[in-house]
């Protein structure tokens, strides 16, 4: 689900060419490195929100979602989610109102802690999250547009530079 119509040439290879020509060859690798990642981005994001549309679902709820039925208990601290979906807590709060409003998660008060709210993932969000997990690993996940030689090395790669800019300890 890229652009309806291909470019009949790759504008990253152009802006790498003009950034060499610019006198900026120093730099053109990484432009064209960054500027690539970017793009990808982009259109693994509008191939699973097309996907995730007919669920009702944004990429962000559907992670919330995701690490939900991931925990023990289906249920998390709003705090842990933004943590470990590293997301700002306006997100969270967004994601879950929205879960919320569609009658997939619940807000509940923590057992030991008035402080602490917790979201629980309810039996509708599991089946809403079951059938949208299964069309994205058919369509986009099992069939990332790279072989897998190719998928085990970029992640690898992305690691390393998540690792270099402290997203985690490496």
């Amino acid at each position: 689900m890229a652009a309806s119509i291909p470019l009949s040439f790759d504008p990253i290879e152009e802006a790498h060419r003009q950034w060499t020509q610019h006198g900026w060859g120093a730099a053109a690798d990484g432009m064209a490195v960054v500027t690539s990642v970017m793009r990808a981005q982009q259109i693994y994001l509008a191939n699973i929100d097309a996907i995730l549309r007919p669920f009702d679902l944004t990429f962000a709820r559907f992670e919330v979602l995701t690490l939900l039925s991931f925990s023990r208990a289906g249920s998390l601290p709003m705090n842990k989610i933004g943590i470990r979906l590293q997301v700002h807590p306006t997100t969270v709060t967004s994601s879950v109102d929205r879960l919320e409003s569609q009658g997939l998660v619940q807000r509940r008060a923590h057992d030991t802690d008035r402080r602490t709210t917790l979201v629980v993932i309810l039996p509708s969000g599991q089946q809403v999250l079951n059938e949208a997990m299964d069309a994205l690993n058919e369509k986009v996940f099992a069939t990332p547009g790279i072989s897998a030689t190719d998928a085990n090395m970029l992640f690898s790669i992305l690691r390393k530079l998540r690792i270099v800019e402290q997203d985690f300890e490496g």
